[in-house]
Formats: structure tokens, sequence, C-alpha cells
């Protein structure tokens, strides 16, 4: 008898009700894991980029809805000439070259944060790869290009702001619902889970709006050493979770 194969989830252990819907992960040691091996910080970067082919395609496989990663944050452009240099030279060549692995599994690609002043070669494969992939149906890839939180949440004033001087939008009618249909997320659900890799502690000015009730993971591994074994013990942790948003949860009223 031929055998049936194997839900991805089942194989973790979990549900899947229990798989995180969105994660989203800050992309952290690259310079560090170069660092430690004597190589200059762009081979880090080099290397981080199979990290990120692994785990797009392992988040595809589960059945992971939306996988964020952040990539460059609008402090990056701090960061030496050269370096900056290599990495939008890299950003270019991925997309390039990622493409044909997003339409095998059936990703669809976004960016998310300000698209100047990113080089022109980089936005026409950004603009490329986010039109041939519209129309899958699988994972939403998002990519955080020149992205900053703060940044973000000043785009959206300014947006909530013109529609009430154009007379389209009243104060009183500003809800919650409103100020996250003006951020780069729109129509996006918020993350379920963020994974910080290198073991650092802080959000870096990272989805500061979207993150309100999403658990945390810190991953003491660089981001070049990441693989889908780091992934499962996250989803693996975040299933284990009990998620109250505010609640006292389920069969503890009697502890209350």
């Amino acid at each position: 008898m031929k055998e049936l194969p194997v839900d991805p989830r089942e194989a973790l252990g979990i549900e899947p009700r229990q798989l995180p819907r969105h994660i989203a992960i800050i992309m952290d040691g690259n310079g560090r894991w170069a660092s430690q091996r004597g190589l200059p910080r762009i081979r880090g970067h080099e290397a981080g980029s199979a990290a990120v082919r692994e785990i797009v395609t392992e988040c595809a496989r589960l059945g992971v809805g939306y996988l964020t990663l952040y990539s460059f944050s609008a402090e990056n452009w701090r960061r030496p000439k050269e370096e900056i240099d290599f990495l939008m030279n890299l950003y270019a060549h991925y997309l390039r070259q990622e493409r044909p692995t997003m339409m095998d599994n059936n990703v669809r690609f976004l960016q998310i944060g300000r698209r100047e002043p990113l080089p022109q070669a980089v936005l026409k494969e950004l603009d490329e790869t986010v039109a041939l992939t519209s129309g899958n149906t699988g994972l939403t890839l998002l990519l955080a290009l020149n992205y900053g939180s703060r940044q973000e949440i000043v785009d959206a004033v300014r947006c909530l702001a013109s529609r009430a001087a154009a007379g389209g939008l009243q104060p009183e009618a500003i809800e919650e619902e409103t100020i996250a249909g003006c951020l780069y997320t729109a129509g996006i659900p918020d993350p379920d889970l963020l994974i910080r890799t290198a073991g650092e502690r802080r959000v870096s000015n990272f989805l500061l709006w979207q993150i309100s009730y999403a658990e945390l993971y810190v991953e003491p591994v660089s981001w070049p050493d990441f693989r889908k074994e780091h992934l499962h013990a996250a989803i693996e942790d975040f299933a284990a979770r009990q998620r109250r948003f505010g609640d006292i949860g389920p069969g503890l009223e009697a502890r209350a």
C-alpha cells in the first residue's frame, strides 16, 4: 500500500491551529558571524542569504501564511558606503536569483519600507518580483527593506492628516483599524511570533505597532547559521505557549 504523505506540521508534533500564521524575523549577527571567522563583514551578509532561502522554503512547506524578514533598517544607511553598496547589489542579485524558487513554492513577494533612497537597480528587481509573484497564493514574503517602524507610523499619521484635511476623515472616526489601514502592512495580519537571532533582546524599531501581541523568541545563533531546525524549535516553543490577549485564559479562573 502506498504511504500517505505526512503533514509537515505533524512531524513537528503540532496541530495546524498551533502554527503561527505570521512569523517575523530580525535577522541579526551577520557581521559578528564574519568577524568571528576573520572575514570581512560583507561575507556574513553573503552567507546570510543562504539562510533566507532555507527559511522561506521551509515556511512555505509548513503552510505559514506570512513571513516578514527585517533585512535593512532605515538606520543602516549609517554603515560604511562599501558595505551598503555590497548589500544593495546583493539584494538585486538575490531577487533575480530567487524568483524561480518563489514561483516553485507559490510564494507572493512584497516589500515594506520607504522606496527612497533605494537604488534604481534594486527598485527594478523589487517591482519585477512583486509583479511576477502577485498571483501566487501560498506564503506571502514581506522584505523589510529601508524599513523603520517610527518612519512607518509617521507616514501613517501623514496619510490620516491628509484625509482629515481634505474633509474625508473626522478625528473621532479614527480607530485602531483606521491607523492599521495606513501602515505599510495594511491588509496583512499582525505577527504571531517574532524571532530574533544572535541572542539580542530588543526589537530595534521593527513593526512596533504590529507586534503588540506577538510572542518573542530569542535564538542565540547568528543569522547565517539559522536553519530549519532552529525555525522548528521556535515554532514548537510558540505552540506550547498560552496566548491570552489580556484575558486570564481558560482554566485559570479558579486561580485568580
